[in-house]
């Protein structure tokens, strides 16, 4: 009789698998992670080199902080500077003024067709920056601009809109009145819809009018979003650059320029790509600046 001896058999070991149950939600963050990585990190920290360099292309040489140094004593980056704030100032409160008017109005009961209405006040903010830019480049027209035409229907001379420091804010002002008050209004309209009819009508049984019921319930009602929509056109009209760009190049006499557009010049005009990065990282700090104290404000 024979003895046969089987071989003892290996173990096996399971195989894990790398999709789990725990590791899902990491393997569907991963695309936009790595999205974030190479288009948003790396250029950022890139940025942040290249504003400690100068030179052109590959043959860059380290300054150090050099190009803020040649920021801090630049007379031209405080006079874009200087404009951009003055239009943030005369331009943001106009604006949302309006926008809140036109909410209001267009929330109104004793309008009729309101859809239409809102549709067109939303109309302009649907049209490209440059297409508009282009539009009132023609509108606001010296000789054959139609402003200019009907002002001289009243006897007023034709103004110089894109000639004159003074007219050419003014220009730039209006045409960022005209695109942007629509969207915000459609933003309030949203917030007055949203206002709880009850408080409207336990005021007007105590005696409220419609100025006090304004003051006493739609504003505080609206307090986050009119921070909303100051803190986004703050920081919209700091990174102001298509407008000025089209209507005048940032002219005259440096009148409207901004410090996007100046950032442009120096990156894509003379190529200084270090000084224009330079430029970029104070324009961060100075709108990261705006919207911090706007929310502390708010806190108050």
């Amino acid at each position: 009789m024979t003895l046969t001896l089987s071989r003892p058999r290996r173990m096996t070991v399971p195989r894990r698998s790398f999709v789990t149950r725990r590791n899902i939600p990491y393997l569907l963050v991963l695309p936009a992670l790595l999205g974030f990585l190479v288009f948003k990190a790396y250029p950022i920290l890139a940025a942040m080199y290249i504003s400690l360099t100068t030179g052109a292309g590959a043959a860059r040489s380290f300054v150090g902080l050099d190009n803020y140094v040649r920021l801090v004593n630049d007379p031209l980056f405080w006079t874009s500077l200087w404009n951009t704030g003055l239009i943030l100032v005369v331009q943001v409160p106009i604006m949302l003024l309006f926008a809140l008017l036109l909410a209001l109005g267009l929330n109104s009961p004793l309008v009729r067709l309101r859809g239409l209405w809102r549709l067109g006040v939303f109309m302009p903010s649907l049209t490209g920056l440059v297409a508009y830019g282009v539009m009132f480049s023609v509108i606001l027209r010296k000789d054959a601009g139609l402003l200019n035409w009907l002002l001289s229907l009243f006897g007023v001379d034709p103004i110089d809109w894109l000639g004159s420091p003074f007219w050419a804010r003014i220009a730039i002002v209006i045409a960022l009145t005209w695109h942007y008050t629509g969207y915000n209004a459609v933003i309030y309209l949203a917030g007055l819809q949203s206002i709880p009819k009850d408080l409207y009508e336990a005021a007007m049984v105590d005696g409220a009018g419609s100025v006090r019921r304004f003051w006493s319930i739609t504003v505080p009602q609206l307090r986050p979003i009119l921070l909303l929509t100051v803190v986004l056109s703050t920081i919209g009209t700091l990174q102001l650059f298509d407008e000025p760009f089209v209507l005048t190049g940032g002219g005259p006499d440096n009148s409207t320029l901004t410090i996007s557009l100046y950032l442009y010049q120096n990156g894509f005009r003379y190529f200084d790509f270090g000084y224009a990065a330079a430029i970029a990282y104070a324009l961060t700090l100075i709108v990261a600046g705006f919207g911090i104290a706007q929310m502390r404000m708010q806190k108050r």
